[in-house]
């Protein structure tokens, strides 16, 4: 069954070609368009063009076709299209010809408008959920090592003191800056589309300000050509909030794969965690790191993806859109598996608390030393050249007992107001 079926049939690699794999992702969307479809039937219903038993009856139906998504019971066979053409399919064998009604006034074209808009609102919800979860995560790790130090590095040449707690709550206060992303996308999502139809409007009197209230949206997208363009616009919005959060999970990645090796031994996990190697019996890989990497780096190429699919379209409705589906719906649950994975590991780290006993590290203090002797009053380009000429001669002897005080220094966290920070927007 297609919505737009005149008595004809199409080529079967017609078919094949046009509907690619939206079956598969119209199970995850099906729920929203149920939802819109709700709204829709209830609007209809309030301009006249429904009974009210047609209407009740509609909603019920729907109720109930909710009831089989919620389940896992939903199928879209091959005979379908999507899921537009099977919930109307469901609704007019139940209902005859009231079920026919259901499409009066809109076109699928706002029916995926609509569904995404209100896919992404939740999903962007439950993303920001999960982020606050390890979050709180980090700020505890933080608050619990705190005074375990470990080497700073510029350059990936040894630098300056740092410590676990800076560390920890680095990615902490950076998922903060993520999630101001992911509000400006949500913002975009939450405007409705439906009422655009095929994108320049309806002759029916809809009532969108009803809509837009049944659904839950803060505003409605006004211009209907606008609402057209809005698809892959939201879709973008939501991939750039997204490739933020991927970025910082990335790059925390890294740090652990480093972490964990050999050569720096600042961490630990539980064997479990870890994977072999076919031949070597001594290697405990980081395996899980290495994917949540990879699979991040590949995230933050969503956005580009996006803006090559979109970029040169002209207004107005052109089926290349149907390509976005297939870049966002994915990488939402990539994201989403990241994100458990990586609170899951966290939560069984291991911190090597002795690390700084190693000499290899005593340069790491040549600044403190050297602020030392600012402090007392040597000009700090005298106290520099002092510094390094013991370092040259290898008579350089660290100040260990370093005292950082100032906001957002090892000395002093700020892990109280980071978290006010995130309570402001999560």
């Amino acid at each position: 069954m297609k919505l737009w079926d005149k008595g004809f049939s199409t080529d079967k690699k017609i078919d094949h070609f046009t509907v690619g794999n939206d079956r598969e992702l119209d199970l995850l969307l099906a729920k929203y368009d149920v939802i819109a479809s709700k709204a829709h039937a209830k609007m209809l219903g309030k301009i006249g063009l429904l009974t009210s038993k047609e209407t009740n009856d509609l909603v019920r139906e729907l109720d109930n076709i909710a009831k089989t998504i919620e389940k896992g019971k939903f199928v879209i066979e091959d005979s379908f299209e999507d899921m537009h053409s099977k919930i109307e399919y469901v609704l007019t064998e139940k209902l005859g010809d009231t079920g026919k009604k259901i499409h009066t006034a809109r076109s699928r074209n706002d029916q995926v408008l609509v569904a995404m808009h209100l896919y992404l609102k939740a999903e962007l919800t439950e993303i920001k959920g999960e982020v606050k979860v390890l979050f709180d995560l980090l700020l505890n790790l933080a608050d619990k090592y705190k005074s375990v130090l470990i080497p700073g590095y510029t350059h990936l040449q040894i630098a300056m003191p740092s410590s676990f707690g800076l560390w920890f709550s680095a990615y902490a206060e950076s998922l903060v800056d993520d999630l101001y992303f992911v509000d400006a996308a949500f913002k975009v999502a939450d405007q409705n589309p439906l009422g655009s139809a095929a994108g320049y409007g309806s002759s029916f009197p809809i009532d969108r300000d009803f809509t837009t209230a049944e659904m839950g949206f803060e505003t409605m997208k006004y211009n209907v050509v606008a609402a057209q363009m809005g698809r892959g616009k939201v879709e973008k919005a939501a991939a750039f909030g997204m490739s933020n959060i991927a970025a910082t999970l990335s790059k925390m990645a890294m740090d652990i794969c480093l972490y964990m090796s050999q050569n720096f031994n600042f961490i630990s996990f539980p064997d479990e965690l870890t994977t072999g190697s076919s031949i070597m019996p001594h290697k405990k890989n980081p395996d899980v790191f290495e994917l949540v990497r990879g699979k991040c780096n590949r995230l933050q190429a969503v956005p580009n993806q996006l803006i090559l699919i979109t970029n040169n379209l002209p207004s107005g409705y052109h089926r290349d859109l149907q390509l976005v589906k297939e870049v966002i719906v994915p990488a939402i649950q990539d994201l989403k598996a990241c994100l458990e994975i990586l609170t899951f590991s966290l939560r069984e780290i291991r911190v090597n608390e002795a690390i700084l006993e190693d000499p290899k590290y005593d340069y790491l203090f040549s600044v403190d030393t050297l602020n030392e002797l600012v402090l007392s009053g040597v000009p700090f380009r005298d106290a520099y050249k002092k510094m390094g000429k013991e370092i040259n001669e290898g008579t350089f002897s660290p100040k260990r007992d370093i005292k950082h005080t100032h906001k957002g220094s090892l000395g002093n966290l700020c892990l109280a107001e980071i978290r006010k920070k995130m309570e402001k927007i999560a």
